[in-house]
């Protein structure tokens, strides 16, 4: 068990615990939330032993491993796998060991220990922990030197892993991952089988990696159980009492105040007025739950273009002649919300360059409107931000002609308040870069705004408000994302990225999360025990749970051709819906035609799904009668 005991801790005279407290049991994994700046990494930097306690305890059990990612990669010349391999090591002390070791009785020792956390399997599990983070057998096998930052991080979080420390300490991992490598990531953490602490701002990986919140607020330290949406309704639920109790306390003071100023100079009321300010100065004051809410985002609007923004036909797209892309024939309207599916590499951020014209087409077309206009987002972005420069600055850079009032109000609809406008590039956090990149990207009322991962540095809080923003905005969105909540309550088209094409995506993000998950997984850590497990005897319903298993497979197919049909059906609905509204007829007859189109491909969408589904019915009846 981990205990944390009255923690007091300041830094640069801030104090950032005070009296702070929490028991994390055994095996427990654990979101810590709080925000930006309450303190959490610190809190790590406190249980790795790297800061020292002003004032309480940390107590863990003896001899517990303690893991985590470092801030930075190095890259050398060992290959990915052997650098992963090293992170164990217990392991890599044995196997140098029984390189050398002459004594009967420890060479023993040390085969039956390799035996025991399965040593000779460990190559398997360290390339399938790199397989599920995006690397190949071929990048297995190259020097982690020939890699970029961004992908060393993988490597690194890749070891920590394998390791499978007794407490595992992660920071932000999703950072560095697409949305292939967050989800694989989410079901690996599911069953991570010692002690987990993390960090995020990801609340699908907080809702399924995780059994437990500990909230860092107001200096002290709160366990929920359940993942970050339990957390979140049951915060509410406090701060609601909470709030509601300020008020009838407030309100209840006020009548005993204006009892005692009516009547505590008449003889005949003194007594009750004396006893009245005796309960007064023995009532404890309940403080008004304040929550300091993050600045909202509002996204400047742009006027109505007639369809389509955009088509590309039979475009290609690539570098130095080399096509990443090909045969592209896509169309974007002013109405869509497209997320990009696909792993790092396939192109995603070349389709988005594309989109952009930042990037000419090798061979086809790219026709836009004439008075398209584009926002372009993308996180590396934040390295061409002028570090001496204020957010101010930057704005007037691009619009010189607007006075500095108007200036500082475009800033603060991208949240950036009138506080930071005036400070320095250099001074922002990593979340006030990515909201003044935002507010760049949107300045010129964009009629298409491509998003290339906006939440990396943003808390959960500013996520929530980056999501109401672009359901008010009234342009076309397209999102290359890891945040898969973001995904869910934005987009309404997916695009799959894969194999060099670019194809819709017919079903929903949570059947490619199933698609994703069915790989094979391994479990981390399993290996570590003492001694092998005694085998378990068949029981007589062995037969059974084999059928089951057999069976699993073709009914997940067919739930998910019923999540297909019902997902069109809703489609359907709500394009009937806007073709039977009469205003839209009073519209260009353009973006009449385009709904007419849509609506053409929903059915043909449909009768594949209908196939697809009696397919599936017919093959899980089959395999009953088997």
């Amino acid at each position: 068990m981990l205990t944390l005991r009255d923690l007091t801790f300041s830094i640069a005279g801030q104090s950032l615990f005070q009296g702070a407290s929490a028991r994390i049991p055994s095996g427990a994994r654990i979101g810590l939330v709080g925000r930006n700046g309450s303190g959490k990494t610190t809190l790590f930097r406190l249980l790795r032993g790297e800061l020292t306690l002003d004032g309480g305890e940390i107590t863990l059990p003896r001899r517990a491993r303690i893991g985590g990612v470092a801030q930075e990669a190095p890259g050398d010349e060992r290959s990915l796998i052997e650098t992963v391999l090293a992170a164990d090591t217990e392991r890599a002390a044995l196997m140098a060991e029984a390189e050398t070791a002459t004594e009967p009785n420890r060479i023993a020792d040390i085969q039956t220990r390799l035996a025991d956390i399965q040593a000779h399997s460990a190559e398997a599990r360290a390339g399938s922990i790199l397989s599920g983070l995006g690397f190949d057998h071929a990048a297995q096998t190259r020097a982690s030197r020939e890699f970029s930052g961004g992908w060393r991080m993988r490597v690194a979080l890749a070891a920590v892993l394998f390791a499978a420390p007794d407490l595992l300490l992660l920071d932000e991992p999703t950072n560095y991952l697409d949305l292939e490598g967050a989800i694989w990531l989410e079901g690996f953490l599911a069953r991570y089988p010692h002690t987990m602490l993390i960090i995020s701002h990801d609340r699908e990986l907080l809702n399924r990696a995780v059994g437990g919140i500990l909230h860092l607020h107001q200096r002290r330290l709160t366990l929920y159980s359940g993942g970050y949406d339990s957390f979140d309704r049951t915060r509410r639920e406090q701060l609601a009492l909470q709030s509601a109790t300020a008020k009838k306390q407030a309100a209840r003071r006020a009548h005993m105040q204006a009892f005692v100023d009516r009547f505590r100079y008449q003889a005949n009321k003194a007594r009750q007025a004396q006893s009245r300010l005796k309960m007064l100065a023995k009532m404890e004051p309940i403080a008004a739950a304040v929550e300091n809410a993050v600045p909202p985002i509002v996204l400047p609007n742009p006027e109505e273009l007639a369809p389509p923004l955009m088509m590309l036909e039979g475009a290609s797209a690539g570098y130095d002649g080399k096509a990443v892309l090909s045969d592209l024939s896509l169309r974007i309207d002013q109405d869509d919300r497209i997320a990009l599916l696909g792993a790092n590499g396939e192109g995603k951020s070349t389709l988005a360059r594309l989109i952009s014209g930042r990037l000419a087409p090798m061979a086809g077309s790219r026709r836009a409107a004439p008075k398209l206009r584009i926002g372009y987002f993308a996180q590396h972005q934040s390295d061409e931000l002028i570090a001496r420069e204020t957010p101010l600055d930057h704005v007037r850079r691009l619009r010189p002609e607007l006075a500095e009032q108007r200036l500082r109000a475009l800033l603060a609809n991208g949240g950036t308040g009138s506080e930071i406008a005036r400070t320095p590039v250099a001074n922002l956090s990593g979340g006030q870069k990515a909201r003044l990149l935002l507010t760049l990207a949107a300045l010129e009322a964009p009629h298409l705004l491509i998003l290339d991962e906006p939440t990396n540095h943003l808390d959960i809080e500013s996520r929530e408000a980056l999501v109401m923003a672009l359901n008010d905005y009234r342009g076309a969105v397209i999102l290359i994302t890891h945040d898969a909540h973001l995904i869910d309550l934005v987009a309404d088209r997916l695009w799959l990225v894969r194999g060099g094409r670019v194809t819709p995506y017919d079903d929903d993000l949570a059947a490619y999360r199933r698609t994703l998950l069915a790989r094979p997984a391994t479990l981390p850590g399993s290996a570590r025990s003492s001694r092998g497990q005694p085998g378990r005897r068949k029981s007589k319903r062995h037969g059974a749970a084999s059928e089951r298993r057999a069976l699993a497979p073709l009914r997940g197919a067919v739930k998910t051709c019923e999540d297909r049909l019902a997902k069109i059906a809703e489609m359907l609905r709500r394009i009937d819906a806007r073709l039977a509204d009469p205003e839209l007829y009073q519209d260009p007859a353009g973006r009449v035609e385009a709904l007419r189109i849509k609506r053409g491909e929903i059915l043909a969408a449909a009768e594949r799904a209908e196939t697809l589904w009696l397919a599936a019915e017919e093959a899980l009846e089959a395999a009953r009668k088997l």
